[in-house]
Formats: structure tokens, C-alpha cells, sequence
């Protein structure tokens, strides 16, 4: 069985290492920090080897439960979770050949067409399982830049034992992206647009988990990439993807949060033969930055046609660097406390695990012109930024970039790249029309506590 330990605390957190039910539950550790493995489990590959996704995501999960969830009842989550109810395609999550060597793997073919659905759609249903079991609600609250609100609240929305708060920054999300979040009627469901960045609706959230006295009280949860089950959830399409291809992958992931990429570090430490690992960004480019110099500096958050990797503070990115500091709490708290304090910290001669690229918004629309044009595949500007990556990428042997979401959920971008508006699937047809429930808030903690309080 694996336990958890906290990035801030290590080994020597004072609440010790703790069980899948409690990390689930916690989202962010009690002293700030994420949550990690103990150790990290092996991959048997040849055992999976012709398996279907949801065999192989029993054996790929399952050491991250095990001692919380027994095996049937984690075999009939899956099942229920990456159904054909659920998601359009029986692969789940297949893999669409370009052309030789050059692979987009679609991520989009859940409720609210991107790749957060892979994640909270089985996130959902784990809270649904260990609520029941301890007779137990919690209020989630949770940041988007766009994508993970709309499958939070996807996977949230009929749990009879969860309150669900999501803050996205006003006037920063797609059309597509707010009414997919604000179209949603129920009672336990509740959207606040926030005066402000995604980056402060993150830092807010953050506040909330480190106020004990109001994390308490309203017994938070969280569903954020910092749950370490949406990291989980995400290792398995790179196990699958590899599996079959047969072969070393070169992975290449638009990433914002470094929560998707963190997931393709973590199956290569299970043992996954992945070949490289490319961060692609937008021009908020303070990843690419920090892999090319070492230097984290965060500067102005500057709107793009990919929203949701318009952020300068990733938060995952603290899990990674935990790791490669050998796992020193001590040393990475005091990394993030100079980053909290002057925005920038720097380690000289860093040798990290992954690549980078970036691509600004002029970049973003040639690529999708210049693919469609090519192959007649239309990319989102997200899967388009990682494209862009990809096209880079030199090691021989496969090349996968994550398309992490359908082209319509970006349509504004798409026709200004081709000159054709991207129809959104037959499920969603009437978005557009319905109705919508949203509560303004200022960028201030206090208010939107009270909100909170007086809402559950």
C-alpha cells in the first residue's frame, strides 16, 4: 500500500504519511504543501500489453488506492466512469496518425470536450465512494483558467454529498468555456466569475486551504490539479499511448499548471520507456523560461488564444521540484517562500527532465492554418501551441502531442485561423442558449468567504 507525504514537510510531516482516502479528501496538505507517493509504484508492461484502457487503468491506479478502495469496487468505478455513456469514443482517449511518426492524442472526447473530463469525471465518483462510506459532505472549491471548472462541475454536479465553488477570472474564459461552467442548474453547483486573474482565483483558493479555522469549518476539499487524484487519473494515457505504439515515446504537452505534464514525469518513473518530455507553452512562457535558464521568474499574466495556459504560477511544478531536489522539503520550502516573497527564484546549473517551447498567438494560427491545410486536422489553440512544439521535436521514433480539447471550444480562434467556425458536438448543440448562474465577487478573500459561507 502507498502512503503520501507532503512537498513542505517531507517524511517528517507532523501529520505523517497519509492514506489515498485522506489526500483525496485534503487536496492540499495541511502546511501548504501537494501531495506525492512515498514511492513510486512499477509499471508491468508486458502484462498490459493488448489490454483495454480501463484494464489498464485499473492496474496503472489501482497501488495509489490500494488499502482505501477495494479492487471490485475500483474496477466498477472505472467502468463506470470511462463508459460509453461518458465518453463519445471506445477508445477513450485515441490516437489520430498526421502522418509518419506524428501522433495528436484527442483528449476531448468527455462531457465537456477536454482533457480535464479523463481526470474529474473519475475524481467525481471517487468522492461519491468515500463520502458514502464515512457518512460525510464537503465543500469543494476550485480555480479554473477555464477547462477544469466546467468537468469539475461535470463530475460534481449529482454527488448528494458535495458543494461545489468554482472561480474562474471574469471576462478571461471562451464563451464556450463560461457557459459550459454557468449553464449548469443545481443546487449544489455554484460559479463565481472573480475580478481578477487566474492566478489570483488560484491564489485565493490556496488562502482558503491555508486558513485552518475556514478550512475547517466548511470541511474544503479540492479538485484543482493540486489533488493528487487528477494526477493519478492523467498517468494513464501515457501508459496507454505507449503501449500502443509499441515503442519509446517523445511526448510533447501544452501545459499551464504542469499538472498533465507531471503525469507523464510520474509514469516514466513507474517505468515507462519515454524517450522525451516537451513543455509547450504560450507567451506566458515562465516554464520555458525556467527549463532554458533555471530562473523561475514570474511576470505579468497576458491574455492569449489559449487561455487556459495564461498563468505564471504553476502550481504542479512544486511536486516536480520536490523531486528534483531529491526530495529536501527543507530546501523547497525555502524556494517557494523567496518565489511567494520577490516572484523569482534561480538554481544555477539545473539539469531538468524536460524541454520547452513556446509559441506566441501569431505562431498559434499558423500552426492551425498550416495543419489544416496540410492533413485537414483542425487543432484547438492549446493543442495547436503543443503542435507547434512538436513540429521541433528531433529524436526519431514516435512523436505524441496532447490535443487537450475539441476545436469548438475555441471557435473564435479556429475560423480566425481558417476561415471555418468549428461546430460543437451534437451534446452541446444548444449551449449557447441556455441560461446562465454566476455570482460577480471582487478579488478579496473575506467577500468571497462570506459568499461561501452563506451559499452551502
Amino acid at each position: 500500500m502507498i502512503n503520501y507525504i507532503s512537498t513542505r514537510g517531507g517524511v517528517h510531516s507532523k501529520e505523517g504519511p497519509q492514506s489515498f482516502e485522506q489526500v483525496l479528501l485534503a487536496g492540499l496538505a495541511p502546511d501548504g504543501g501537494l501531495y506525492v507517493p512515498e514511492s513510486w509504484p512499477q509499471l508491468d508492461l508486458a502484462a498490459l500489453r493488448g489490454k483495454s484502457y480501463i484494464e489498464v487503468a485499473e492496474a496503472v491506479m489501482f497501488p495509489f488506492v490500494e488499502g482505501s478502495i477495494e479492487r471490485a469496487d475500483f474496477r466498477g468505478i472505472l467502468e463506470e466512469t470511462y463508459s460509453a455513456d461518458i465518453f463519445r469514443h471506445p477508445d477513450v482517449v485515441p490516437l489520430h496518425k498526421l502522418r509518419d511518426d506524428l501522433y495528436v492524442l484527442e483528449l476531448f472526447y468527455g462531457p465537456t470536450i477536454a482533457f480535464k473530463d479523463v481526470a474529474l469525471q473519475l475524481l467525481g465518483r471517487l468522492f461519491d465512494h468515500v463520502l458514502i462510506k464515512r457518512n460525510e459532505r464537503v465543500t469543494i472549491v476550485g480555480a479554473t483558467s477555464g477547462d477544469t471548472g466546467s468537468a469539475a462541475i461535470e463530475g460534481c454536479r449529482h454527488s448528494d454529498h458535495v458543494d461545489i465553488f468554482i472561480l474562474h477570472p471574469k471576462g478571461r474564459v471562451s464563451d464556450v468555456q463560461r457557459k459550459q461552467m454557468t449553464s449548469v442548474n443545481a443546487p449544489n453547483v455554484h460559479n463565481i466569475a472573480l475580478d481578477g486573474t487566474f492566478d489570483d482565483c488560484q491564489n485565493m483558493v490556496k488562502a482558503m486551504f491555508n486558513d485552518a479555522e475556514f478550512r475547517a469549518e466548511m470541511n474544503l476539499s479540492a479538485v484543482n490539479s493540486i489533488n493528487w487524484a487528477r494526477i493519478m487519473a492523467q498517468i494513464v494515457y501515457y501508459v496507454s499511448t505507449t503501449l500502443a505504439l509499441g515503442e519509446e515515446v517523445s511526448f510533447v504537452v501544452p501545459t499551464g499548471n504542469f499538472g498533465n505534464v507531471f503525469a507523464a514525469y510520474a509514469a516514466r518513473q513507474m517505468g515507462l520507456p519515454i524517450k522525451s518530455l516537451t513543455v509547450a507553452t504560450n507567451a506566458n512562457d515562465i516554464l520555458a523560461r525556467f527549463f532554458e535558464s533555471g530562473e523561475m521568474v514570474a511576470k505579468d499574466v497576458h491574455p492569449t488564444l489559449s487561455p487556459s495556459m495564461d498563468i505564471q504560477i504553476s502550481s504542479n511544478f512544486e511536486r516536480y521540484l520536490f523531486d528534483a531536489l531529491g526530495r529536501d522539503a527543507e530546501k523547497l520550502n525555502a524556494f517557494m517562500n523567496e518565489f511567494k516573497d520577490s516572484g523569482k527564484f534561480s538554481i544555477p546549473d539545473f539539469d531538468g527532465d524536460f524541454t520547452a517551447h513556446r509559441c506566441d498567438d501569431v505562431g498559434t494560427l499558423e500552426i492551425i492554418k498550416k495543419i489544416h491545410g496540410e492533413t485537414g486536422y483542425v487543432l484547438d489553440p492549446h493543442s495547436a501551441v503543443g503542435m507547434a512544439a512538436a513540429l521541433e521535436v528531433k529524436d526519431g521514433g514516435p512523436v505524441v502531442t496532447l490535443a487537450t480539447a475539441h476545436p469548438a471550444k475555441f471557435p473564435d480562434a479556429v475560423e480566425k485561423a481558417i476561415g471555418e467556425r468549428p461546430k460543437l458536438p451534437d451534446h452541446l448543440s444548444d449551449l449557447m442558449d441556455r441560461e446562465e448562474f454566476v455570482t460577480d465577487q471582487p478579488n478579496d478573500l473575506e467577500a468571497v468567504q462570506d459568499f461561501i459561507r452563506s451559499t452551502s
